[in-house]
């Protein structure tokens, strides 16, 4: 199996390379998939070779081995996410201000034969931390939290009940957060029934929201009230993708020029490797962006029901890595995985040209009876004050024409598990509004980049999933439901705080039941 040289060098833990009365050490991590190590073949410091028996390897739970007993018949497991530290016994004498070269033969099923090469500068070494506390044998753990929660009194002088509160099992946040400590609360509300006329989300869904904003939820009930009068929100999904963005250097633009052509010739290969590393991730398209002596590639994934960022940023590496070992027309003299072009946590106008996430449109028609009588505005009111905010956009260049699609959204992303971050992008939106022949109002707004998942992530945590679950939202095959549901709830805020405005009570509803009480 073919391991790209820039993927292979991630095995090795930079910053792990120190020295001990017995020789040194180092570490390795998987960060490929669930292997076996068959046997080491060399290993080389600065171009001298240790001997097989100065060889060991130890594992996380404590395991010791020599690298002479490793062969066919006794592998040494070595499954993702864990890590193998390898002693050299008798080595002496490296210095901390340079760099140290180390290659390491080794053959580890399913890749075979592979060839490690690395530099590294000898650690130097701190005192005994004094920072949070950790706990090396399980971090994830009730005690672990514990020992957190004492710290933290003893640090700050102050007594926490409600933080220390939690009803999971700390082992359930691996991979999610470090140096657990307690929850943090947010209150949840709930708004709805609201009626969804999507091609995934059909019929009628309670809807949470996690929020400390008063008048938010009630605000989205009466969007809602108002929509469900008029038939339900029709929501569709246009679009799906989320992206890696590398950059490639080279010598001048022609060089830069010519490898974009070389990448289109290649996309089949480039898709094979990039899917190669996942089962879910699946490369539909690779858009690039010249300038100057750069080549910006956009590789546009689909990730199933995961938002997908770390996924795509795995497939990417293993393309891009392919990539650097295949071309040779001309010198590419740097590389960076992210360039910022795919603007991941921040706004951009790529994105909404492009997609990030889901594209999703909420449309709805009001009928003019029904605005009268539960918002109390004509809809040439809402019209037309939709056509006078729609300069104030222009004049102070939001990403949004509409009102305040991030207030529902935030509201459901803290409450289903999503990664609250990833608002800055889908807080994007495209308003539009339309008086039709009967007199009745159209509207429909358009959120490009609407980044949400309903496996994965944070997803799957007690309160989070059970948010999910209130939708039936929550496991495989629902992402698209789920995009449907939050593009028609923001639909029922654009149109209640319109309203409000038009009809001046916004001020007053603050003062009734938000912070101005």
């Amino acid at each position: 199996m073919f391991i790209p040289s820039i993927l292979l060098k991630q095995l090795y833990t930079r910053g792990s390379l120190t020295s001990s009365k017995e020789g040194i050490s180092f570490k390795l991590k998987n960060r490929l998939k669930d292997a076996t190590v068959k046997s080491i073949q060399e290993v080389k410091l600065n171009g001298r070779s240790v001997p097989i028996q100065d060889i060991s390897l130890e594992m996380a739970d404590g395991q010791l081995v020599s690298a002479q007993n490793l062969n066919g018949d006794k592998p040494l497991e070595f499954p993702l996410r864990s890590i193998i530290e390898m002693r050299l016994a008798r080595v002496k004498g490296l210095s901390e201000e340079v760099k140290h070269s180390i290659v390491i033969g080794f053959e580890v099923a399913p890749f075979g034969k592979l060839k490690l090469e690395v530099e590294d500068v000898l650690s130097k070494g701190t005192d005994a931390d004094t920072g949070i506390p950790r706990v090396e044998q399980d971090d994830y753990s009730r005690d672990a939290a514990e020992i957190r929660q004492e710290y933290l009194e003893t640090f700050s002088g102050k007594t926490f009940e409600h933080i220390k509160q939690y009803s999971f099992e700390p082992q359930e946040l691996q991979g999610n957060i470090e140096n657990f400590t307690g929850v943090a609360q947010v209150p949840l509300g709930l708004a709805g029934p609201i009626t969804i006329n999507g091609e995934h989300a059909q019929g009628d869904f309670i809807v949470p929201m996690a929020t400390t904003e008063g008048t938010l939820v009630a605000s989205y009930n009466r969007g809602i009230k108002l929509m469900n009068a008029c038939g339900g929100v029709k929501c569709t999904v246009l679009d799906d993708a989320m992206q890696r963005a590398p950059v490639f250097v080279f010598q001048d633009a022609r060089g830069a020029r010519d490898f974009v052509d070389w990448i289109e010739e290649n996309f089949t290969t480039i898709k094979q490797q990039a899917e190669a590393t996942s089962h879910i991730a699946k490369l539909t398209y690779i858009d690039h962006f010249l300038s100057n002596k750069f080549a910006f590639l956009r590789f546009n994934f689909k990730t199933g029901d995961a938002a997908g960022q770390n996924m795509v940023g795995r497939a990417t590496f293993a393309a891009c890595g392919w990539i650097l070992d295949s071309y040779k027309q001309h010198k590419i003299t740097d590389f960076y995985l992210e360039s910022n072009f795919a603007t991941d946590k921040k706004a951009s106008q790529i994105n909404i040209m492009r997609t990030r996430g889901k594209r999703v449109v909420a449309e709805v028609r009001l009928k003019k009876e029904q605005l009268l009588q539960i918002m109390r505005v004509d809809p040439l009111q809402l019209d037309y004050h939709h056509r006078v905010s729609s300069i104030g956009s222009f004049l102070s260049g939001v990403n949004n024409t509409g009102l305040h699609s991030p207030n529902g959204i935030t509201a459901m992303f803290i409450a289903t598990g999503q990664d609250v971050a990833n608002v800055a992008e889908s807080s994007a939106a495209i308003f539009y509004s339309e008086i039709d022949d009967d007199g009745d109002l159209y509207l429909s707004i358009t959120i490009p980049s609407l980044i949400v998942a309903t496996y994965g992530g944070g997803t799957g945590f007690g309160t989070q999933k059970e948010c999910l679950q209130m939708m039936d939202c929550y496991g495989e095959n629902r992402v698209y439901k789920f995009a449907e549901i939050v593009a028609g709830v923001v639909m029922a805020g654009e149109i209640s705080l319109a309203a409000a405005i038009s009809s001046s009570d916004w001020v007053s509803s603050h003062e009734k039941h938000g912070r101005n009480r």
